[in-house]
């Protein structure tokens, strides 16, 4: 038989039992510590001896950090497989994609009917096995549309919602002897997992042997099901026979079983800690460097199998075989459990043909070295909020950021701090603030470091603090050319100016420094008007807000409403917990309209920002933004916001107010040129060429753009984003650093010629 190529791994096999439950979550943390990749404990719901496999697990992930969880294997004939199906998924959410899950088709049938549960017939009980995994599968695939629909002999599910899908691809693995489990497994599973003392000699070579003929039948790739093995023995200082002795002859055991065959996880049988810390610490890691030995010497490559729906599914222009084995485990394509989950960005619903999710700059580094040598568009993503959608695409290869989300505060009294790209900006509030520090950084918690520290930073303390780039001080990239640097004020100058406003067009930033400032508590104000007049509303907000202390940051947003009259919400941070003052700037706000609803209070900054993590699942294939900047809300701007609103060519607006110490900075100082106006201007659309026509209307009366709310790729709106000089030098920089304009999908500089 052949080796399957599967990394190896190695796991525990714990009794629950419950007179001592403190000693069973004990040796699952300690197979842990041991350095072991899973723990699994048996499930037989009616033995009053044994805690609740389920809640077992449970806990057990929530007693751990690393290590995956799973039961060997669960009872499927008391465990209904569409809760079963939002149980793993849930657990495998919580746990940070832990779980897996093994499955059985039931035994015990006596107890299992003193149970409440069915009597099955061997065959009634694979039948059942088999019309669970669909169920299973279908309820962890909430990309499918429509509900979950499977009308079985067992189990019949009349549209039943979809979801949640898991964190990971959770895989199934089935416990099984018999041929027509082993065909079950062929056809339907992820693994298979027998027991070893069990089994007769020939009973894996036969199994095997049936599982790759139903895989093939089944038009799936054998090396797709890993093959598990529950063993036992004892460690002594001598041999006396089969996995019983020192670690070495364990090791000279277990290896045949490896490369002859294919069995790449292994799980061991009781509960003796000596016995749990020599299986991890010596047994585990001297079989790994062996079966890399063998596999070099032999000319074998180790690496996952992808799934048959995801192999379908593949778009044209990608090489998904000649992925680098470095990324293959941290890679997503269409068909995968995950893809629904990466695909998008908070408004636009991408179809990429694959998502690369990087942990390390060494992964970055071969990611885009792969990226490059397709034949189809490349984006990068940071958190993944990108409103405007120009982090995913349409059948290109997405390098998303996310993981890369490290947040470090490197001197807590000078306020010098290190983020990762895809890190949220909720988190790094909620991490800054027991040190008493924060940093302006647009106004929901859900939103990218990478993207907005590379654009701007528009967030609610900019007219007392500035834009987010003006703090950036350093940043680590990684360039169109693979080549991994550093840009501060003394290395590549130029580049640390570029990112601060047009980072998307020079390189992957990986890391980025900045000087967060003195700050803890701030007055937060929510206020609602009814907005029929909308034009003398934004004109005297404008007003106002020009005429406030620095200390006062709005934000007002409005929305249309069909058949009344639109929304104003005005948002208004005060940078500091003086009630007094804050009173004094806030109440005459309250006089722009009639008011409908009204909030003040003292709360820390990372309050109005809070964390999030939920995933971005777009809405529409091509979401239509507009942005401008302006100096003031002249009647001719609020006019045509008025209008825009009224007709429906727009359906929600966002008035951001900048100004103070944004325009302390000369505009030559960054990438980002814009520092004599007041306001940044967006807004939303439904029809292109109504939205279209409103903006062109709208534009003369403004002066520049904030390229991430802006979808319109005419080659003005560049100019518009970058003027002048600034565009000059950049096109200079990029020719440096990019000069084959591989970053060309977020408003792309043309490379200087020459």
């Amino acid at each position: 038989m052949a080796d399957y190529g599967h990394e190896p791994a190695f796991g525990t096999f714990i009794t629950p039992r419950n007179d001592r439950p403190e000693d069973v979550v004990a040796l699952a943390r300690l197979s842990e510590r041991a350095g072991l990749d899973l723990v699994t404990f048996q499930d037989h719901p009616y033995q009053a001896a044994f805690l609740d496999t389920w809640t077992l697990l449970t806990w057990v992930a929530a007693q751990t950090e690393r290590v995956r969880v799973s039961a060997n294997v669960i009872n499927l004939p008391l465990r209904p497989p569409a809760v079963l199906a939002r149980s793993a998924a849930s657990l495998d959410l919580l746990s940070g994609g832990r779980f897996e899950l093994g499955l059985g088709a039931g035994a015990f049938w006596d107890a299992i009917e003193a149970m409440g549960g069915p009597r099955r017939t061997p065959g009634e009980a694979i039948d059942a096995l088999s019309e669970a995994i669909d169920v299973i599968r279908a309820v962890w695939d909430p990309s499918e549309r429509g509900g979950v629909r499977v009308d079985g002999e067992h189990y019949r599910v009349r549209g039943a919602k979809r979801g949640p899908a898991p964190a990971h691809d959770i895989s199934i693995w089935l416990g099984a002897l018999k041929p027509r489990m082993l065909r079950l497994v062929g056809a339907k599973a992820d693994g298979w997992l027998p027991s070893l003392p069990y089994m007769k000699d020939g009973d894996l070579e036969r199994g095997n042997t049936i599982i790759d003929e139903a895989a093939a039948e089944a038009g799936r790739d054998p090396r797709e099901i890993r093959r598990l093995l529950n063993v036992g023995g004892t460690f002594a200082p001598t041999g006396r026979g089969f996995l019983q002795g020192p670690p070495e002859q364990w090791v000279d055991d277990l290896l045949p079983l490896v490369l002859e065959q294919g069995v790449s996880t292994f799980i061991l049988f009781g509960d003796e800690p000596r016995a749990i810390e020599v299986w991890g610490g010596e047994v585990a890691p001297a079989l790994r460097e062996a079966v890399a030995r063998e596999r070099g010497a032999s000319g074998t490559a180790a690496g996952e199998v992808v799934r048959p729906k995801a192999r379908a599914l593949r778009r044209d222009g990608i090489d998904y075989d000649g992925l680098p084995a470095a990324l293959r485990g941290k890679a997503v394509e269409p068909g995968d459990r995950r893809y629904a989950s990466v695909r998008s960005t908070y408004m636009r619903s991408g179809s990429p043909g694959l998502v690369i999710q990087p942990e390390s700059v060494e992964d970055v580094v071969a990611a885009l070295g792969f990226a490059r040598a397709q034949d189809v568009p490349l984006a990068i993503r940071s958190g993944g909020h990108g409103i405007s959608g120009r982090s995913t695409n349409d059948g290109g290869v997405v390098v998303d950021l996310g993981r890369l989300n490290g947040i470090e505060v490197l001197d807590p009294a000078g306020g010098r701090i290190r983020l990762g790209p895809g890190a949220r900006w909720g988190h790094v509030a909620e991490a800054l603030h027991p040190y008493g520090l924060a940093m302006s950084s647009g106004d929901f918690g859900d939103v990218g470091v990478g993207g907005l520290a590379t654009a701007g930073g528009i967030g609610f303390l900019a007219r007392r603090h500035g834009l987010t780039i003006d703090h950036v001080v350093a940043a680590d990239l990684v360039l169109a050319d693979g080549a991994v640097v550093r840009a501060d004020p003394e290395t590549h100058p130029d580049l640390l100016w570029a990112v601060r406003g047009a980072g998307g067009n020079v390189g992957v930033v990986t890391a980025i420094e900045l000087e967060a400032y003195p700050l803890r508590d701030v007055v937060y104000a929510r206020m609602v008007f009814d907005a029929a007049a909308t034009a003398p509303l934004l004109e005297q907000w404008g007003r106002l807000q020009e005429e406030a202390p620095r200390e006062l940051t709005g934000f007002l947003y409005l929305s249309a409403q069909r058949g009344a009259s639109p929304i104003a919400q005005l948002v208004s941070v005060y940078a500091g917990d003086d009630t007094q003052a804050a009173t004094d700037v806030l109440t005459p706000l309250l006089g722009l309209g009639p008011l409908l609803d009204q909030q003040a209070a003292v709360v820390p900054y990372a309050a109005i920002v809070p964390a999030s993590d939920t995933p971005h699942n777009g809405g529409v294939d091509r979401p239509l933004l507009g942005s401008g900047l302006a100096g003031h809300l002249t009647p001719e701007i609020a006019g045509r916001i008025e209008a825009g609103l009224r007709d429906r060519d727009i359906h929600w607006v966002a008035i951001r107010s900048v100004g103070g110490a944004v325009n302390d900075v000369d505009p030559l100082a960054t990438a980002y040129a814009h520092r004599h106006q007041n306001f940044s201007l967006s807004s939303v659309g439904g029809r292109q060429a109504a939205f279209l026509r409103h903006w062109d209307a709208l534009r003369p009366h403004l002066d520049g753009l904030y390229l991430n709310f802006e979808t319109d790729t005419r080659p003005e709106r560049l100019h518009d984003a970058f003027p002048g000089e600034t565009l000059t030098r950049l096109r200079r920089i990029k020719a440096r650093y990019d000069p084959g304009n591989v970053f060309d999908q977020n408003f792309p500089i043309p490379p200087a010629a020459g």
